[in-house]
């Protein structure tokens, strides 16, 4: 999958081709089929395996990665899978024993002579799939991780192709209450829904995500019985199954077709019903259930007539236990102003590098928050002094402009700004990596958020100069040709631009501004599905900049024809969240890789929530009218609040929580130590609220 050509040095992360035209040490298999509802899967018969789901209504999405992806290997195969115990580890993948029958597959494993693994699967209105694991051996057995592969082809080899072909995985894990929904990419065709009948999973780990995989691809997920061995803590708490002689464990879902996600949501046997997944720190989040409810330290739980509310003293994430078989999580957070007022000082006291000489000493750069020593470039366009670390200095100035920060940031945004136009901006306008970055040439993405900066350092200070720069940023990118590149903030900030030109007596530099914003946006929409990739081949931070172009282009043309591109799209958007029940999850778009890019532990794998994630609230709140609801504002409100879980009470940050157990049997679920980008989330909200789109929490 070519993501970038190494020759154009516009944009960041280069990556490579993996060939496909390797010998494949494996035989083309025999297949047979189990239909459920109106689908089937196609069965390996040598191993009982599916190897594809197929929808009859859309018989060329692909639901499982497949022999077609040059990484996919047997191991990975649907329903095969690990365990790790006291006494032996192993896998289980061919069977010793297989019986195939018109309705059902069943296959009969031994795992070290200990465990015996029978796995059946039937088909009818719906595929039901049941693992049992009995210890087999004459003493007792503590199984400290058990995983089933499930490879959903959450895969972007393009635009085209991921709209067209893939899905989404959409993972809950919650014990006995856990669900996956794999959902079409473009937002429509049926899901195929997984939903736990019996036995619990308590996390999901992801494999395969390396130098070999990149960013186009999330890997294979693992859904976890328990991760106990590599990651005890993960998800409020991994078990360990305790097997006498004889005893067995069993796990059993259903896959099914549904038409939408309500109707998927309909099947997944919520214990509780939450008002919200997160708050501020002194509201109430209400739970509706029949069950006892528990949680962490620092939440109170308060009885009701028909469930409990839940009360945090603390801003912090908290596990919640609903009766003894499921668990999710909440967040309370602070205001954006207290956010705001911490990281502002945070910021200031540790990630600008004062020590290096003249106007490099203004810049802001990561840091790393476990020991407060910045971060150095170290050849690594991620931790340059520039590109998204200029989202840290936004978050600054709409701080100072709210009077919500010291005076001090004052002279602090003075000196980056002439940081900025002298290290960050050639003589043509044109906007540089970093200050030390010498390799990666022009950048186009940074182009819309410096003139975003210097604009509100205008509208603050009132100097010509700073409006004169913001202008000549966006047209020099014009040139440079934005207006085919899919940019986060431009059509935004263009407009922006154009007013302030406007209200400044330049009317043409307004109108070319307004043109062009018009002109990408009749471009992008008669592309259809067929985007151009850019630092990645598809994700959501293409379609949110998308949606927010034709946004702006028929505000500014009334052009119907914008409005039908718009309403087309946004399932595009929306289908990257789901509904998951817990406060990292819900509504959060997918993203799997920033935690290489950004993080100073370099790990891939499934960062929730990423600040990213809220321009999918920024298009949300500034849909025209006719396409906004309640629905879609409540939804960007959940998104915005998700994104408090990256600010910690002493003013720290993390730019990636990866969420699995593990990724490629590293331990995950934790915050990288990185304080780097994720200030950007704080800064669009801020803007959201300064353009009247929504309020502050």
């Amino acid at each position: 999958m070519t993501v970038t050509d190494p020759s154009v040095p516009v944009n960041g992360h280069i990556e490579t081709t993996i060939p496909s035209d390797l010998p494949i040490c494996t035989e083309q298999p025999d297949t047979t089929s189990l239909t459920f509802g109106t689908g089937w899967a196609t069965i390996d018969r040598s191993t009982g395996s599916p190897l594809q789901f197929t929808d009859e209504a859309a018989p060329e999405r692909t639901y499982l990665l497949d022999a077609e992806i040059p990484w996919h290997s047997v191991e990975h195969t649907w329903g095969t899978g690990y365990v790790i115990s006291d006494t032996f580890t192993g896998r289980w993948n061919a069977p010793d024993v297989l019986e195939l029958h018109d309705d059902a597959v069943t296959s009969h494993h031994t795992v070290a002579g200990q465990l015996a693994v029978t796995v059946q699967r039937r088909g009818g209105e719906h595929l039901r799939e049941t693992y049992r694991f009995r210890n087999v051996s004459d003493r007792t057995q503590r199984i400290t991780s058990l995983g089933i592969q499930v490879p959903f082809a959450d895969l972007y080899p393009g635009a085209h192709d991921a709209l067209t072909r893939r899905v989404h995985a959409h993972v809950f894990t919650g014990g006995a209450w856990a669900w996956v929904a794999a959902q079409p990419m473009d937002g429509s065709g049926r899901i195929l829904g997984l939903t736990l009948t019996d036995g619990h999973l308590w996390g999901y780990s992801v494999e395969t995500r390396n130098a070999n995989t990149l960013s186009n691809a999330r890997g294979h997920v693992v859904l976890n019985v328990t991760d106990h061995a590599r990651n005890a803590d993960a998800f409020g708490g991994q078990p360990v199954i305790v097997l006498a002689p004889g005893d067995e464990y069993v796990v059993s879902w259903d896959l099914a077709w549904y038409d939408d996600m309500p109707a998927f949501l309909g099947a997944t046997r919520a214990p509780a019903q939450f008002s919200a997944l997160s708050a501020t720190v002194g509201d109430t989040i209400v739970v509706r259930t029949s069950h006892e409810v528990t949680a962490a330290e620092g939440v109170t739980v308060t009885a009701t007539a028909d469930g409990v509310e839940l009360t945090g003293s603390e801003a912090g994430t908290y596990w919640v236990q609903i009766g003894h078989d499921a668990r999710t999580e909440v967040l309370f957070h602070d205001t954006v102003a207290d956010a705001v007022r911490k990281r502002s000082a945070y910021v200031l006291a540790y990630q600008r590098s004062t020590e290096r000489p003249g106007l490099l000493g203004n810049a802001i750069v990561p840091v790393d928050t476990t020991t407060r020593l910045t971060q150095a470039t170290n050849g690594w366009s991620d931790w340059t002094d520039g590109s998204e670390r200029i989202g840290v200095a936004l978050m600054l100035q709409h701080g100072l402009s709210r009077g919500w920060v010291d005076a001090s940031v004052d002279e602090a945004l003075d000196g980056w700004a002439a940081f900025a136009r002298a290290c960050l901006i050639d003589a043509t306008g044109a906007p540089r990596r970093g200050s030390q970055d010498h390799h990666t040439g022009i950048r186009l993405y940074d182009s819309p958020w410096l003139a975003r900066f210097f604009l509100l350092r205008h509208a603050y200070r009132h100097r010509a100069e700073d409006l004169d720069l913001a202008a000549r940023l966006l047209e020099r990118a014009l040139e440079l040709g934005i207006g085919r590149f899919l940019t986060i903030g431009f059509s935004e900030v263009a407009v922006a631009v154009a007013d302030a030109l406007e209200a400044d007596g330049q009317p043409a530099r307004a109108t070319s501004l307004r043109d062009a914003v018009i002109a990408g946006a009749r471009y992008f929409a008669e592309l259809g599905e067929r985007l151009p990739g850019h630092e990645v081949a598809y994700e959501q931070a293409i379609v949110a900049p998308l949606l927010n172009l034709l946004i702006d282009a028929h505000r500014l043309s009334g052009d119907p024809f914008l409005l039908d591109a718009i309403s087309a799209r946004l399932p595009w958007l929306l289908a990257f969240g789901a509904p998951q029940p817990h406060a990292r999850l819900n509504g959060v778009a997918i993203r799997h890789w920033d935690g290489y890019w950004f993080g100073q532990r370099r790990q891939w794998g499934d960062v929730f929530p990423h600040y990213w994630s809220a321009l999918t609230a920024t298009v949300l709140r500034r849909l025209p009218a006719e396409l906004r609801s309640s629905e879609t504002d409540a939804l960007a409100t959940t998104i915005l609040r998700a994104n408090m879980a990256n600010y910690f009470a002493d003013g720290s940050a993390t730019c990636a929580f990866v969420i699995p157990t593990s990724v490629d049997g590293r331990p995950a679920h934790s915050a990288d130590p990185l304080a780097n980008d994720q200030d950007f989330h704080l800064a669009l909200w801020m803007q959201l609220e300064a353009d009247g789109a929504v309020t502050l929490a």
